[in-house]
C-alpha cells in the first residue's frame, strides 16, 4: 500500500511538473491556429473555436522568415564549427598539462560565461565596427564562440579526462606525432562528448538575442530570434502571427532535443561528474 501511495505521489508530481513545463508551449501552439477574438476572448479559451492557417502564411509573408532562419543556421554551424575546433584543443591542453589550480582555472573559465552581456556589449561592438565585421556572420559567429567556449572547455575536458594516456604514449612509441595523435586516436574517442557539446552550444547560438540585435542590423543578415520581434508595431500586435512565427523558430530545436535527448542527458551527466 505504502508503495502504490509513492507512486501516485511521484506520479502527481510528474503530471504538474511536465504541466508547467508544457503549458506555455501549448497555449502558444494554439494561439498560433486562433482568431484574433479567440486570442483576445474573456475568459481566456486554450483551444481554439476555429482553427486557421493563416497565421502561418502571414508569418513568411510579413516578415522574410525564410531568411532570417537561413542566417541563423549558417550562424549557429559556425558557432560549432569554431568552438568545437577550439574548445577541443583547450580541453586537450588541460587535461593533459600538470598544472597548479586547474580545476580553480575550470571554475572561472564557467564563471565568465556568468557574465551579463549587457556589460561587454558596447566594447565588442566598437572592436567589430573597426574590424569590419559588424552585420556578417563570421563577426557575430566569432562573439558568440567566445560565449560558448567555457562550457565547450568544461564538457570536453572531462571526456578528455577519461582517457588513459597510455593510448597516446603507445602511438608516440609507433612514430606519431601530437597532431596525429589527436587527430586519428582522441577525436574518435571523444566523439560522443563533441556530439554533445555541438547540440547544446547550436542551441545557444540559435537563441541568442541580445548579440544578434546589436551586432547584425541588416535585413540581409538578421537572425531569426530578431526578426520575431519585428511582427510587432507601435499600433498593433499580431498575437497568432507572432505565436506563429515563434513556433516556427523553436519547432526545429524542439524536434533535435527530442530525437537525441537520451544521448544529451547522458553526455550532461558524465560530463559534469568526471574530473
Amino acid at each position: 500500500m505504502k508503495n502504490i501511495s509513492k507512486k501516485v505521489i511521484y506520479l502527481l508530481f510528474f503530471v504538474i511538473f511536465v504541466g508547467f513545463m508544457l503549458f506555455p508551449f501549448l497555449f502558444i501552439l494554439f494561439s498560433s491556429f486562433k482568431l484574433p477574438k479567440d486570442i483576445m476572448a474573456i475568459p481566456p479559451k486554450l483551444l481554439p473555436t476555429q482553427w486557421i492557417f493563416s497565421n502561418y502564411v502571414d508569418a513568411f509573408q510579413i516578415q522574410p522568415l525564410v531568411i532570417y532562419l537561413r542566417n541563423s543556421l549558417i550562424m549557429s554551424l559556425l558557432v560549432v564549427l569554431m568552438t568545437i575546433l577550439i574548445g577541443s584543443l583547450a580541453a586537450y591542453a588541460l587535461s593533459r598539462t600538470e598544472i597548479k589550480g586547474k580545476k580553480i582555472f575550470l571554475v572561472f573559465l564557467l564563471l565568465i560565461s556568468l557574465l551579463p552581456p549587457v556589460t561587454i556589449i558596447n566594447p565588442i561592438y566598437q572592436l567589430l565596427s573597426k574590424v569590419h565585421l559588424l552585420n556578417t556572420y563570421f563577426g557575430l559567429a566569432l562573439v558568440i564562440t567566445v560565449l560558448e567556449l567555457p562550457l565547450a572547455v568544461w564538457f570536453l575536458t572531462a571526456f578528455f579526462n577519461t582517457i588513459p594516456k597510455s593510448l597516446e604514449e603507445s602511438a608516440e612509441i609507433d612514430g606519431a606525432n601530437i597532431v596525429q595523435v589527436f587527430r586519428s586516436i582522441l577525436f574518435p574517442l571523444v566523439k560522443s562528448g563533441i556530439f554533445i557539446v555541438s547540440i547544446l552550444v547550436f542551441i545557444g547560438a540559435w537563441n541568442q538575442f541580445l548579440f544578434a540585435l546589436v551586432l547584425n542590423q541588416f535585413e540581409a543578415r538578421r537572425m531569426v530570434t530578431v526578426g520575431v520581434t519585428l511582427y510587432i508595431t507601435d499600433y498593433l500586435v499580431p498575437w497568432g502571427v507572432l505565436s506563429a512565427a515563434s513556433i516556427i523558430v523553436i519547432i526545429p530545436l524542439i524536434l533535435m532535443v527530442l530525437a537525441l535527448q537520451k544521448r544529451i542527458l547522458s553526455g550532461v551527466l558524465e560530463g559534469g561528474v568526471k574530473e
